[in-house]
């Protein structure tokens, strides 16, 4: 090759590689984590359903990962997560690809919100990815390579009204991530994926929340959003996931500090 790297097959890159999935048990996570089964990586699928999570790691190892291990833990909660990861690192080795996805915070107007509201998504989002960054970074860089990954928001661009501690959080996972993609050694990146209207239990929980609030039937407020999309339908789980495997994978190795709309066309910027 001129440039001095090898062609990969897409089909097994990530072959092998452990990857931890957070937010796991359903939705873009669960998603996620089979198609990463599918594509031959090791799982951890982390959330706080252990019912969940166990049928999930079967799932997986159904699906072609070599193995698939449930980590039944509330990221809230440093102590217990860290008892966690020093049981997956000591047990599975290092991880190498890193999925930081969480529900957002509740909805409702910004002038409503308590400093605990703020404080409580601030810990759950950018501390608690901030400290598995810094755990699992070091195996990161002795591997020479590594992959992060954030779900965050399209209302990191355009914030969505009746979200405001949501849009104010999103925007500061934003802003941390492009921080660290400058600060991160050569090999290890870090990059955000946007969902647009995505059919989730989150998205059908905001649809029931607007349409109570504004004495709406929930079939009104979807086509409210449709109206919006270019594309005219809802993403499902599966495009998502399948954008989060690439940036994860070998064939994402130049793309570093972005953050890519996956939303049928719905936002106005550029």
């Amino acid at each position: 090759m001129p440039n001095g790297i090898e062609p990969r097959d897409p089909g097994d890159s990530l072959t092998g590689q452990l990857a931890l999935v957070c937010g796991a048990s359903s939705g873009i996570g669960r998603a996620t984590a089979l198609l990463f089964a599918r594509r031959g990586a090791r799982l951890a699928v982390l959330a706080r359903s252990a019912e969940r999570l166990a049928a999930l790691a079967a799932e997986c190892s159904r699906n072609g990962a070599p193995s698939a291990v449930p980590v039944t833990v509330d990221l809230e909660d440093r102590a217990a997560t860290d008892r966690a990861l020093d049981t997956l690192l000591e047990e599975h080795g290092p991880v190498r690809i890193l999925i930081n996805n969480s529900g957002g915070p509740p909805a409702g107007p910004l002038l409503q919100a308590t400093d605990e509201d703020f404080l409580k998504a601030f810990r759950r989002h950018v501390l608690a990815a901030h400290h598995l960054v810094k755990r699992l970074l070091p195996g990161m860089a002795a591997a020479g390579s590594g992959r992060i990954v954030n779900v965050i928001s399209t209302s990191v661009r355009e914030p969505i009204p009746g979200l405001g501690v949501s849009n104010t959080i999103r925007g500061a996972m934003a802003a941390w991530a492009k921080t660290l993609s400058r600060e991160l050694p050569p090999g290890i990146t870090i990059n955000n994926v946007l969902p647009g209207f995505t059919d989730t239990d989150r998205l059908s929980e905001l649809k029931r929340n607007i349409a109570s609030r504004e004495g709406l039937s929930e079939q009104a407020v979807e086509q409210r959003w449709l109206e919006a999309v270019p594309e005219g339908r809802l993403g499902t789980p599966d495009e998502l996931a399948a954008v989060l495997v690439f940036l994860a994978s070998p064939e994402a190795s130049f793309v570093r500090g972005q953050s890519l709309a996956v939303d049928g066309g719905r936002l106005h910027s550029i």
